[in-house]
């Protein structure tokens, strides 16, 4: 670990030559930041709710992830201020939103996996049809893993406000904790709202992506880290600039791998975002680019009670003949210099803008 091999003054800084290792450690010490509080709140809370298995799925549920959204809040604290093992413990914190969001959204998305196992939803309702419960096991399964995700948001807050930190510092956070989570629920609305087969605009799905994910993945926890430590208002605005760049970039490789990706990549069910009729901005962008002829096959896919392998491979064939895939990764590089020239002269210490710069890569490039 960095740690053992850096001085004092940088022990666990993001130095440019070991950012991997960095983050890995990183990771790690989130991980097992996130799994101690979840223990404790698992045992005291779900022991007795009736259901034996919500425990042990919960904590299985939050060790895994990538951890971006709470790297990126630590990065944002590393801009103003030193290494800290309470700004760790609050930035651990929006692994638990992100868990909430995710329980949520594959509840709303009926995906049937999440990170190559079965949804929780899935789970849930294959525990309540083993014991052959009452009801709908797939209603209890959805409404039980709705909960499981409501209990994720509250002990969020807690992790965020047991974390050490001095009132000062949280009082700075909690607008911009606010904006993420009123911004990420009016962006799944708009995304409900959203139907492909009204064909909307780029610009409203572009809208939509920045508040449910851009925002909430990147900027947001960007301007809590910053504002915590102390960020004066100009570096607090360079920063904002950055972290909209990259989440939009974010999601805009997200909804190509919601096309074209793997399981591996995306966690989740290939084609995914096809076979759910998604207005995602590929799928606009070739709807708008698409000639008659495209367009109509278009309609005919959209318009179909059920897609087989042989329809969702024509699908990206068309999709890939209206050039919208190259429209997508020429928005996808222009934010990416945006990125860029948002840190060129912000103040923020080489060691930092350098793990951003990196951190803007594996958001866009999609590195494990």
């Amino acid at each position: 670990m960095l740690s053992e091999s850096a001085s004092p003054s940088n022990a666990h800084l993001p130095l440019v030559d070991h950012f991997d290792s960095w983050r890995t450690d990183l990771r790690e010490r989130i991980r097992t930041r996130v799994t101690e509080f979840m223990a404790d709140r698992c045992a005291d809370t779900l022991e007795e709710c009736g259901v034996d298995t919500a425990g042990e799925m919960l904590l299985e549920f939050v060790s895994g992830g990538k951890c971006l959204r709470s790297t990126f809040m630590y990065l944002g604290w590393l801009c103003a201020a030193p290494p800290d093992n309470s700004a760790l413990s609050a930035s651990a914190s929006l692994e638990l939103v992100h868990a909430f969001a995710l329980l949520q959204d594959d509840v709303m998305d009926d995906s049937p996996s999440r990170r190559g196992r079965p949804a929780a939803h899935v789970q849930l309702a294959d525990w309540h049809a083993a014991r052959g419960l009452a009801g709908s096991s797939r209603r209890f399964g959805e409404s039980a893993a709705v909960l499981l995700g409501d209990l994720c948001l509250i002990w969020a807050e807690r992790l965020l406000r047991e974390s050490g930190l001095g009132a000062d510092q949280l009082d700075r956070a909690w607008p911009r904790y606010d904006a993420m989570r009123t911004e990420l629920a009016a962006g799944q609305f708009m995304d409900l709202a959203l139907d492909i087969r009204k064909s909307p605009t780029l610009e409203s799905v572009l809208r939509m992506a920045r508040m449910k994910s851009g925002n909430y993945t990147v900027r947001r926890p960007l301007e809590i880290g910053a504002a915590m430590a102390g960020c004066d208002t100009a570096m607090l605005t360079r920063i904002g600039q950055y972290g909209l760049a990259v989440g939009e970039a974010f999601q805009l490789r997200d909804d190509i791998l919601g096309t074209f990706g793997s399981p591996a990549e995306t966690g989740k069910p290939t084609s995914g975002d096809l076979l759910e009729r998604k207005a995602t901005s590929v799928m606009v962008a070739a709807q708008q680019m698409a000639g008659p002829s495209i367009r109509d096959q278009f309609d005919e896919l959209i318009n179909s009670e059920h897609l087989d392998d042989a329809d969702l491979e024509r699908w990206r064939r068309l999709i890939l003949a209206t050039g919208a895939v190259q429209r997508i990764e020429g928005l996808i590089a222009q934010r990416v210099q945006s990125a860029q020239e948002a840190l060129d002269g912000s103040g923020i210490a080489e060691t930092t803008r350098a793990a951003l710069l990196e951190m803007a890569s594996i958001c866009t490039c999609r590195v494990a």
